[in-house]
């Protein structure tokens, strides 16, 4: 793996969590810590994180700023949260990723290498928009270009490397949507060195 380059991460923690009830998702914990303290350690490597989502009592660091209007959509709120990468790569990643780790955006931003950004595949192939690194300058164009409503419509036409990662239980893609979904990863988590 070559050295990393300079990166901000976004963390989409905004949402309606339908699924779950309307409960705060990133706040929920898993293995004793909320959700988006999970995904915020995975990209510790980042000069600045912006979280885009309701005000919370973590990550008290972070630059924060909402999608309007709140709960609207992940294409809206990476229209909050790009502003405030200053960054040439933008990691942009889903805030209910409690087995994401700093090796995994370290793989995506190296994979990267000369394209316009990188994105997990999961274990079916699947594209997991929600968790890919992005030039930032190529990344703003396709905004600014792009009227729609799906994070794959702006992202899919920048033609990312896929990357697919070794996964087990505790996969990087595995995210948080029910309450089955939770209590699983809750389970799954045991003390980690971040």
């Amino acid at each position: 793996m070559t050295r990393v380059p300079a990166f901000d991460a976004v963390l989409l923690a905004g949402g309606r969590a339908r699924r779950l009830g309307g409960a705060d998702k990133p706040a929920a914990p898993v293995g004793g810590r909320a959700l988006i303290e999970w995904v915020a350690a995975a990209a510790s490597g980042a000069s600045r994180t912006i979280v885009v989502g309701p005000p919370r009592d973590v990550l008290p660091d972070a630059v924060r700023v909402r999608e309007d209007p709140p709960g609207a959509g992940p294409v809206p709120a990476l229209r909050a949260g790009l502003p405030e990468v200053r960054a040439p790569w933008a990691v942009l990643l889903a805030a209910d990723l409690p087995f994401l780790r700093p090796v995994h955006v370290a793989a995506l931003l190296d994979a990267a290498g000369d394209r316009a950004g990188a994105v997990l595949v999961d274990g079916d192939g699947r594209a997991q928009w929600l968790a890919g690194c992005w030039r930032t300058a190529r990344l703003r164009d396709a905004l600014a270009a792009y009227t729609g409503a799906s994070l794959r419509g702006v992202l899919g036409p920048l033609d990312p490397a896929m990357v697919a990662l070794p996964a087990g239980e505790r996969a990087p893609w595995y995210d948080c949507d029910t309450p089955e979904d939770l209590a699983r990863a809750d389970g799954l988590a045991r003390p980690d060195v971040l």
